[in-house]
Order: structure tokens, then sequence, then C-alpha cells
């Protein structure tokens, strides 16, 4: 594969970085990571998903990493490996995550990252670690603007111009300073200059896809930011993106927001977690912002930079703007039976074809590592 002889041949960061400080990643051998995971032991898992299992590793200096080891291979999972390595070996932002290098071995694809102490937002939110609280409301407010400024960079400062495509709360993970880094680059996109969407087969977890992504597969920034408003709406709430109502009938986080925000019920909105414990103009703020990201129509959406300044309270007069768009007012006017719009679904993952094997999920069985 042409596209994949770039990184066997360690030229990816040096066509368009030229003059800029060499990057840190590099090769390893397989011996070295088998080493380095007690090969790839059990307990040293952290996670697993569609692309395989992450595993937690010290290497011979003492440094720690963690390691994506692909499942199984095939052409497709081996250019969503090189696509990831792509887009990582070139972009550097404090607020996503860092390659340290990769493994390309016989069948053996793994990629190498830095070890992130406090592990998702996921296990913080709904998995390991949400019954400990660890999350009050200064540090959801850092993870809303870090996780947002990592998203900026990738749509408008990167020299790539790239979609994410696959933003929720297991990519974005945190440092020991509960710092978000924006991870998991297998989905994303490059949009060639001038090009205002790219259409292509869907993937994604359900209750994050942009509506206009999952039913015609067009993908553009839109479709990140859309995500991004319903992860932000997760983190304000501790709530899940849906909900299952009954065996068959589930509701969207957006449906139960939209209307109590719209009556100002602020309050009802916020994780109970936090008992009472938050900045009431920040969370206004925060759920405002979230629900016009994540409007059906992707035209009224903001910018990711223009998410930044609101969540920063940099744009006073756009924030007080929206709380009178006619979003909020239409839902007002309608009967939204305290929130209960529901739909049918029996699975929350949607897969790239239909009737296949679904190919994208949550980090689960997360375990905790005592160093």
């Amino acid at each position: 594969m042409a596209f994949y002889s770039m990184f066997c041949c360690g030229n990816v960061s040096n066509r368009s970085e030229r003059g800029k400080k060499p990057q840190t990643w590099r090769v390893f051998s397989l011996k070295e990571l088998h080493a380095a995971t007690n090969n790839f032991n059990y307990d040293n898992k952290l996670g697993e998903g569609g692309f395989g299992s992450v595993y937690w590793g010290q290497l011979w200096d003492g440094s720690q990493i963690a390691v994506k080891r692909l499942k199984v291979w095939s052409n497709k999972a081996d250019m969503e490996f090189a696509v990831e390595i792509e887009v990582l070996a070139r972009v550097r932002h404090k607020n996503l995550l860092s390659l340290r290098g990769y493994c390309a071995e016989g069948h053996e694809r793994l990629i190498v990252y830095d070890y992130m102490l406090n592990l998702s937002l996921l296990s913080h939110l709904h998995g390991q670690h949400s019954a400990e609280c660890l999350l009050d409301w200064n540090r959801r407010m850092s993870i809303a603007v870090g996780a947002a400024e990592g998203i900026a960079y990738l749509h408008h400062h990167s020299t790539l111009h790239i979609i994410h495509r696959d933003i929720k709360a297991s990519n974005v993970l945190l440092d020991s300073d509960f710092q978000a880094r924006v991870a998991d680059f297998g989905f994303a996109k490059l949009i060639p200059d001038g090009v205002t969407h790219v259409t292509t087969r869907v993937k994604g977890t359900l209750g994050y896809l942009a509506p206009e992504y999952a039913m015609l597969g067009k993908a553009n920034e839109s479709c990140d930011v859309y995500s991004f408003g319903i992860l932000l709406l997760e983190l304000a709430s501790g709530r899940k993106p849906i909900e299952k109502l009954s065996a068959t009938m589930k509701r969207s986080i957006t449906d139960w927001a939209l209307p109590l925000a719209s009556e100002r019920k602020f309050d009802e909105i916020v994780d109970p977690k936090l008992n009472g414990t938050y900045v009431e103009e920040e969370l206004k703020r925060v759920v405002l912002v979230a629900l016009i990201c994540a409007h059906s129509r992707p035209e009224k959406r903001p910018t990711m930079l223009e998410v930044v300044e609101l969540l920063k309270g940099l744009k006073k007069e756009k924030l007080a703007e929206l709380e009178h768009i006619e979003l909020f007012k239409a839902a007002q006017a309608a009967d939204y039976n305290d929130g209960a719009s529901v739909v049918e679904d029996s699975s929350d993952f949607i897969s790239e074809e239909k009737d296949s094997k679904p190919e994208i999920e949550g980090l689960r069985d997360e375990h905790n590592r005592t160093n």
C-alpha cells in the first residue's frame, strides 16, 4: 500500500513540517512492546474498542505508555492504522494525545501513546471512577475548553485540514492534572483545500452523530461540532447521550435538555453528583453552547473557534443572543411531553456498512493501574 509505505520510510512528518523542530515519535520493535506490556498481559489492559485493545506499559527508562493493538489485521484496518499515524505524526497540540511511536511487524499493528493517568472522560462520567466524583465543576470547565481547543486546532490551525469523526467521552483522555487530550484518530478525514465536505461511509457512535452525516454520509467540520455539543451536555449533566426508557425506546440527551434549557431550568440539567457546587453563569453558558452546537441544521452551528470563545465567555453579546434564538423559542412553544421524545433502536452503534458488525465501540472494562 503506497499510503502505508510513507510510515515505513519514516517520512511522515518531514514533508509539511520542514524547518520545524523534529518530531519525537519513533518506531518500536515488537519485542520492546512485549517487554513493556508483560506480553500484553490481561492485567495490563486499559480498555477495548472496535480497533482492538489498549494496554498499559512501561519502557526501560521507566516512562509509562499506552499501546493500542490491532485486533484483526485487514487492509481496511491497516488503512485506519495508517491514517491515525498520519494525523498524529503531523499534529502537535497540548489538548491532543501525543504519538510516541508505532510498530508494524508482520500482521502486528500497534500505536504507542503517552499514558494518561486519569484514563478517559467516560470512566469518570459513567465508568469505574464515576462514584468517586473526581470531576468538580472547575475541572469540567477546563475539560470542555481544552477539548474544544484541541478540535479547533484540527479544524483551523493544523497544516492538515482534519475532521475527527469520532468525538465522544471515551476519546477524551485526561492526564495527571485532568487536562483534556482528544484521542483516537483512526476515523479522521483529511479534507483537501477548497472542499466543503466529503461524502463517506458512516462510522460513529449513535447519539453523537450529526443527522446529515448519519443519513447522507456528508462529513465536514460541523459534524464534529455536533458531536462536541453532545459531549458538552454529557459533561454538564452526567447523563449518557442516549437514555434507555424501555427495552426498545430511547431518548436523546438533546430531547431531554432542550425544553429544560428553554424554560431556564439549568439547575435540573446539571449533574446531581456536583451537589449544587457549580458556577451558574458557566453552567448556563455550557448548556446553551452545547445545544446550538447540536442544532439539527448544520448551517446554524458555530465553528469550533467560536465555541472556544463562547465557552471562555469572551463573546458576551453573542452569548446573550443565544438565549433568544429560534431554537429555544420553538422548544418553548412545542409540547415536549417533559422531554420524552423517543426513538426506537436496538443498537448504540452505527457501522460503516448496513448489516455489518458494529465497528466502533466506546472503551469498556477499563482497568485502573496502580503505579
